[in-house]
């Protein structure tokens, strides 16, 4: 019996120990993390209650914009793999780009990606894939899906055309209360007139969809939203053509009027974009310290600009960067996920400025390693890829929503 209550003496000294270091650990975590008081914690966001599937009474958020990517292409749909089969860039100098390696990805195992996607490497035309997706989204909380689109009969290097994909995605995103926005890529060409044809085209053949996306602004309209990737590629006098109300083809005050959203990269944009006539402009960039607008630290003082210009700042956030797959010389631009705290110090750095609208970089471009899409653990005889451990496979998924909760709350005091 001695020997007996001896064991329960130390086993109870032992479990004491346990939940003493357990304790401290976790203080040190909390210390270490610096969150802002009312900042959900790691660990309810991992584990928030409630969070599988939508539950009840707690829709998406149409201020959390994603952006999306539909180029993907796998032998059962399109008869080959586009994208997963990216090339491996070569970097601008010939001398530095002999001492690295050229050629193309070989799906399935070997993909142009740091990261290894749940679904496989998958069509962005199979309906179960485009489902799921919209089922991440919508366990995201992320409200509207920011669609990269080329006009019809156009695609991007590594791709096929995908306008004939919208309809089928607009329709999967109604299904889960799910909006639609257009992110209009630069193609051969591209200019405010194309561009202007671009809005007529999609206004006309998807503005009537219930999952279109309209902005509501400040004066009570509603308007389509439009994100202009690397607006800066044509000049500001050209947009003010298309942009300000007296521009020679402007769409001010007509039934195409929109929301337009410029990219910002250098700090000499900011006034570009304000004569070009934009609404608004965003960052893109999920490589903290990349460009001027893509460093947190800059984000105050773009708010700042925006705010006395009447424009709209949307920053872009992202879990972290790895292209290193298809541009193998790009490793200084790396950003380690760090678990998750780089997300979260970003998402933070957004909030911090009172944003209207917060846009991910990215749900699924996973060549850039931006991807919040669930990943998995993969391992082949040649490639050793990156995962999302020791969390789940939906663990972006499971922080999106916590901040999107954090946001909506933080929004009701900002309006207070």
């Amino acid at each position: 019996a001695m020997r007996r209550r001896r064991r329960g003496w130390l086993a109870l000294l032992l479990a004491a120990l346990f939940v003493f270091g357990t304790v401290l650990a976790l203080r040190t975590l909390r210390a270490a993390d610096a969150l802002p008081a009312g900042a959900p914690g790691l660990a309810e966001q991992l584990h928030p209650p409630g969070a599988r599937g939508a539950p009840a009474g707690s829709g998406p958020s149409y201020d959390l914009h994603a952006f999306y990517y539909a180029w993907y292409g796998s032998p059962r749909f399109e008869g080959r793999y586009l994208h997963w089969d990216h090339a491996l860039v070569p970097h601008w100098d010939p001398k530095v780009s002999a001492s690295y390696p050229r050629g193309r990805h070989r799906p399935p195992d070997d993909i142009g990606s740091s990261f290894y996607p749940a679904l496989g490497p998958y069509s962005s035309r199979d309906p179960a894939v485009v489902d799921e997706h919209m089922g991440q989204l919508r366990a995201a909380a992320i409200g509207v899906l920011v669609l990269s689109w080329y006009p019809p009969g156009l695609a991007d290097d590594n791709g096929e055309a995908s306008d004939s994909l919208v309809p089928f995605i607009l329709d999967a995103a109604q299904r889960y209360a799910i909006k639609v926005a257009f992110h209009i890529q630069p193609y051969q060409g591209r200019d405010d007139h194309t561009v202007h044809e671009n809005v007529k085209y999609i206004m006309d053949k998807y503005g009537s969809h219930a999952a279109f996306y309209k902005y509501k602004t400040s004066t009570g309209r509603s308007l389509p939203l439009f994100y202009i990737y690397d607006s800066y590629l044509t000049p500001a006098q050209s947009w003010a053509n298309l942009l300000t109300p007296s521009g020679s083809h402007s769409l001010r005050n007509t039934a195409y009027d929109a929301v337009f959203i410029a990219l910002l990269v250098e700090e000499g944009h900011k006034n570009e974009i304000l004569s070009a006539g934009y609404d608004g402009m965003y960052t893109y960039f999920a490589s903290n310290g990349f460009s001027f607008g893509s460093s947190h630290q800059n984000w105050k003082a773009i708010k700042a600009f925006c705010d006395s210009n009447n424009l709209m700042f949307i920053p872009s956030v992202g879990p972290g960067y790895i292209d290193t797959s298809i541009r193998p010389w790009n490793n200084h631009n790396t950003r380690n996920r760090v678990n998750g705290k780089y997300y979260e110090t970003a998402l933070q750095a957004a909030l911090t400025v009172r944003p209207e609208i917060v846009s991910i970089t990215s749900f699924n471009e996973w060549h850039e390693g931006t991807q919040i899409e669930k990943a998995v653990p993969k391992k082949t005889l040649t490639r050793l890829y990156l995962d999302y451990l020791p969390h789940q496979p939906s663990m972006y998924l499971e922080l999106t929503r916590r901040w999107a909760e954090h946001f909506s709350k933080e929004k009701e005091q900002w309006l207070m």
